[in-house]
């Protein structure tokens, strides 16, 4: 802890960019060598600006104390750029971040099929279904989702990746406990508690225009291969498929409309050699032979309850005239879906709740009482099974399982 309040003072210096940190850790070789550094040091270090030198000689480290006790306060993780646990793929770009603030699961990159999806954020119908539908596939299929969380398809693909029950990681341009765009509130913590929120931003770092396309490089970084939905020529998207060029990831495009604006720069990168792409097995395809473990091919599951999944859409409160109207027991003609648990990727925690709530409807604090699984990942699993049409809430806020389960 005393070490890593170093880090964060090197990270938090201002009029320096990614890659000139990267040059002061490779000079002083440690963030704590380079805070104790005669000033005349910082003169060798190449490219250092006039601002960036000024920043390194303030020793202050209030503001190293302040983040560390806001991610105490907020249960984010820190990562740097030495510690084990920092993604070998990101650490290999040109210009990593030094330091990462990580909430929710620990997950492998390097060890995972991670498909970046990006699109526009004023997307077409069409880019909705197919940002939905490879996120969904993508995730059935074994693969991990890696996006922005922005409005439009960012959302889109990452709302159908959870329907497909996979894990899920959202690259953010602002702090972890800022919420951006308001409206995904829901999606924020839904993602937290299946897979990971990352920024290379500090807690409480507003979102501003320009972190934003830096923000990318990481995105991009973290991945085997990212796959544009829909982009008109000149968009932040393009800006992210240069990048996962420059990073020598695979590039895949979602072919649209020769008239249709926002398929114009998916169509251009496909004509410059990008993978077309129509479903998520055209990705997951390319990475069989090599994480044979990890991916699945499709086939399997009834195609009805599929396109079930895709539909459902985010559960909204019931008004109080419909509450009313919903019948409290189960009725024995209704259909259930019959679940196995090792086919259907449930993760285990939400397995549990099922089966707790296969005797009876139940509240959210009854479900952590009787199964000691913390109320925040509690709710956050019954959002999930809401949305994938396995759980619905009655009156009263008691919740009841649609399902039959197989062990």
């Amino acid at each position: 802890m005393a070490t890593l309040k170093y880090w964060l003072w090197l990270t938090t210096r201002q009029g320096m960019n990614a890659r000139q940190r990267l040059m002061i850790l490779d000079h002083f070789g440690t963030p704590e060598t380079a805070y104790f550094a005669d000033p005349a040091e910082y003169d060798l270090t190449p490219s250092l600006t006039p601002r960036g030198r000024k920043s390194l000689e303030d020793k202050s480290l209030d503001s190293a104390e302040h983040i560390l006790e806001a991610c105490q306060r907020l249960g984010i993780r820190i990562l740097t750029l030495q510690d084990a646990g920092y993604p070998e793929r990101l650490r290999q770009i040109f210009d990593p971040p030094a330091v990462l603030y990580v909430r929710g699961r620990t997950v492998a990159f390097d060890e995972e099929v991670a498909i970046g999806m990006v699109g526009s954020r004023a997307p077409s119908v069409y880019g909705e279904k197919m940002a939905g539908k490879l996120g969904f596939e993508v995730a059935r299929g074994g693969g991990l989702v890696v996006s922005g969380i922005a409005r439009g398809l960012d959302s889109c693909a990452l709302v159908g990746a959870l329907k497909g029950g996979g894990t899920v990681a959202a690259v953010l341009g602002c702090g972890i406990d800022v919420v951006y765009p308001p409206e995904n509130h829901w999606l924020y913590e839904d993602v937290a508690a299946s897979g990971l929120l990352i920024s290379e931003y500090p807690p409480g770092t507003e979102p501003t225009g320009f972190h934003f396309p830096i923000r990318n490089r990481i995105l991009s970084g973290l991945c085997l291969g990212v796959v544009a939905v829909e982009a008109a020529l000149h968009s932040g998207t393009l800006i992210t498929t240069r990048l996962a060029l420059e990073q020598d990831r695979d590039l895949f495009a979602v072919p649209g409309n020769a008239d249709a604006p926002m398929s114009r720069g998916t169509n251009r990168l496909i004509q410059q050699g990008a993978g077309l792409v129509t479903c998520g097995w055209d990705i997951l395809g390319e990475y069989q032979s090599q994480f044979p473990d990890k991916i699945r091919a499709p086939g399997g599951e009834p195609l009805a309850e599929e396109a079930v999944r895709l539909t459902v859409s985010h559960p909204e409160p019931l008004r109080e005239q419909e509450r009313k109207q919903k019948t409290i027991d189960k009725i024995p003609e209704e259909a259930y879906i019959e679940l196995d648990m090792e086919k259907s990727g449930i993760p285990e925690e939400q397995w549990e709740l099922l089966q707790t709530l296969d005797e009876k409807p139940l509240t959210a604090d009854e479900l952590v009482e009787l199964t000691q699984i913390p109320a925040g990942r509690v709710r956050s699993a019954l959002t999930l099974l809401q949305i994938q049409g396995y759980v619905e809430e009655l009156p009263g806020r008691r919740f009841q399982t649609k399902v039959r389960l197989r062990e």
